[in-house]
């Protein structure tokens, strides 16, 4: 089993950064992908960024590409999600997810472990 701990999240304004952790304990870090996903209130849970086991590979969603960054410390047992030129359209609570493998996933089903999640509000 994986437990996850989220935290950073916030309320930061308009064109700010802010900095996302993701604690990992139970099964080896280095053998599962990470993502983050977020939900806005009345929507659907949808897809930010996922990482590969050894951070070679990432993916981005649309609407964050270019903004955010998803490093991961396997020495430390936690990924990040970096958030910069934030937007009051990233207002949502944001939840890291560790993957069935190793590869870097897109969808919520290869996703076996989620943390409990972050609040993150961006005031314009």
């Amino acid at each position: 089993q994986v437990q996850l701990v989220e935290s950073g999240g916030g309320l930061v304004q308009a064109g700010g950064s802010l900095r996302l952790s993701c604690a990992a304990s139970g099964r080896p870090f280095s053998q599962y992908a990470m993502g983050w996903f977020r939900q806005a209130p009345g929507k659907e849970r949808e897809f930010v960024s996922t990482v590969s086991w050894s951070g070679g590979t990432t993916y981005y969603g649309d609407s964050v590409k270019g903004r955010f960054a998803i490093p991961r410390d396997n020495a430390k047992n936690t990924v990040y999600l970096h958030m910069s030129s934030l937007k009051p359209e990233d207002t949502a609570v944001y939840y890291c997810a560790g993957a069935r493998s190793g590869l870097a996933v897109l969808t919520r089903e290869e996703y076996a472990y989620w943390g409990q999640g972050t609040q993150v509000t961006v005031s314009s």
